[in-house]
């Protein structure tokens, strides 16, 4: 097992190290100037000049890539002096010159062109409302996927079949930011006087009284948005794969035993069911993340994707790189959980 998360972890490194020089290269070749964008159209050239030299724009852009992996890097050399420990928070583990070190930190995503605030500092407000949205949106995908999933099969070529898979179609057909704006304006604006929902709003508010307050009715559109299409899936794979499963010798003799149905679908059937469950869920969940950003943006929801989506229109490119390296980041880390489960939820999966 120690063999195989270490393999699975050396992977996961290989994935970010790609995903970091495509991220860096990619956004370091567009034709925005962000200096020119924090300071306007209208300053003069020393601000700029400084403001390259602040952010490190004035360096060839290999050399700027090694600092970005510097920075990045857990076990990384930065200076020795006060002024860099502040800045990046590190633990020094021994002095390699007077004045260079080689310490162990975090990641440092760099700052904001806009705001010069951190970028894991923006991260730390927006991606626990990300992180909500996506996994109220998940439980709500796989409970309902699920649940019509086993029905669909039990009730094979009945109207709740039919009913189940059309709506699954319709459900995968519609793109996330379509569905969006159609729920937000039926949902929010014409069936708001008996729904009580409005068509854009975050899940904190602020409330002159109380101050800021959560405001769970807010998560209700854009969870629906954004699992339809997680819960059109699942319920196709639960629907293939308990029809698979009901025609296994094993059933067979559960019932010859006497088992009621009850026991026969969600003691013995429905385990069977659920490694292909496991593999939706565990890839829809990241994907949902990313998926995300346009949901929130359409909805005014306060979280990871719209920040990145307002730092992508001004050019704030560590802002939107840090934000995608986070991402890529969740899909190794739920990637390997969900290798694991899979030897929970199945004795005969071999890690």
């Amino acid at each position: 097992m120690f063999k195989y998360l270490l393999q699975k972890i050396g992977y996961g490194v290989a994935v970010l190290l790609g995903v970091v020089v495509v991220v860096f290269f990619l956004f370091n070749i567009l034709p925005a100037d962000p200096a020119r964008m924090t300071q306007g159209q209208r300053s003069d050239v020393q601000s700029l000049e400084a403001i390259r030299k602040e952010f490190g724009l004035d360096k060839p852009l290999h050399i700027q890539f090694l600092y970005y992996i510097d920075d990045l890097s857990p076990l990384a050399i930065h200076g020795a002096d006060s002024v860099s420990q502040a800045k990046y928070h590190y633990q020094k583990l021994f002095n390699i010159n007077a004045d260079k070190a080689l310490v162990i930190k975090f990641p440092y995503l760099r700052r904001s062109y806009q705001t010069k605030r951190d970028v894991s500092q923006i991260l730390k407000e927006t991606v626990p409302n990300t992180l909500i949205l996506a996994s109220t949106a998940m439980v709500f995908a796989t409970l309902i996927g699920v649940l019509l999933g086993v029905l669909a099969a039990v009730y094979k070529d009945t109207w709740i079949d039919q009913t189940a898979i059309a709506s699954s179609i319709l459900g995968i057909s519609a793109p996330s930011f379509f569905a969006g704006i159609i729920i937000a304006w039926f949902f929010g604006f014409v069936l708001s006087d008996y729904t009580g929902l409005k068509m854009s709003g975050s899940l904190y508010d602020y409330d002159p009284f109380k101050g800021e307050v959560i405001v769970w009715k807010n998560l209700i559109l854009p969870m629906l948005t954004l699992g339809l299409r997680p819960l059109a899936i699942i319920m196709q794979l639960t629907r293939s794969s308990m029809l698979d499963v009901l025609g296994q010798d094993f059933i067979r003799t559960a019932k010859a035993k006497g088992l009621n149905s009850k026991q026969i679908i969600f003691k013995h059937a429905l385990r069977n069911v659920l490694n292909p469950v496991v593999t939706a869920v565990s890839g829809w969940f990241a994907s949902l993340l990313a998926g995300s950003f346009f949901v929130e943006y359409i909805f005014g929801y306060n979280g990871l994707g719209k920040a990145t989506v307002d730092a992508l229109e001004l050019a704030d490119l560590p802002v939107v790189m840090g934000a995608i390296l986070f991402i890529a980041f969740m899909f190794v880390i739920i990637n390997i959980f969900a290798d694991l489960l899979y030897a929970i939820l199945d004795p005969r999966v071999k890690l």
